[in-house]
């Protein structure tokens, strides 16, 4: 029975791996991560099209211009709204308990009213537009940041 000799031998000789702790990070955190970032990458993208957009709007002052930018601010508000967790995580709440976006879409949504008429008033000058565009841009801005 020199197998079983060899087997005990075997299992003395065999010395236990020392455990070293791993820091440990779960599929779904990566990909949360992963899902955040591109978000953030196309927030981004769509602020700097509406910054074009209303440059383009400023020096032609068109019902055209006006009609491009805005669905261009609404998309990145559906976009914002429609990534809402991620947001309200970065964001955190108000003392009510409420996130603090809903006040930035209220403020943008006065914001292109103002623009509008703005528009419509041929004797606007363009450094009036930029200026509320510019405004526009920074409450986009703080929404996702």
């Amino acid at each position: 029975m020199d197998v079983q000799k060899i087997g005990k031998i075997g299992l003395n000789q065999i010395k236990a791996k020392k455990s070293v702790p791993t820091e440990s990070i779960s599929f779904q955190e990566v990909m949360g991560k992963s899902r955040q970032e591109m978000v953030y990458e196309k927030l981004t993208k769509l602020v700097q099209d509406i910054e074009e957009q209303g440059k383009v709007l400023a020096e032609s002052r068109t019902i055209d211009e006006l009609r491009k930018y805005k669905k261009m601010v609404k998309q990145f508000m559906d976009e914002a709204v429609q990534h809402g967790l991620q947001l309200e995580e970065r964001r955190g709440f108000n003392r009510r308990g409420r996130t603090k976006i809903y006040k930035i879409v209220k403020e943008v949504d006065k914001k292109l009213i103002e623009l509008t008429n703005t528009v419509l008033d041929k004797e606007q000058k363009s450094l009036d537009i930029l200026s509320m565009v510019g405004e526009i841009k920074g409450l986009l801005i703080n929404i996702y940041t």
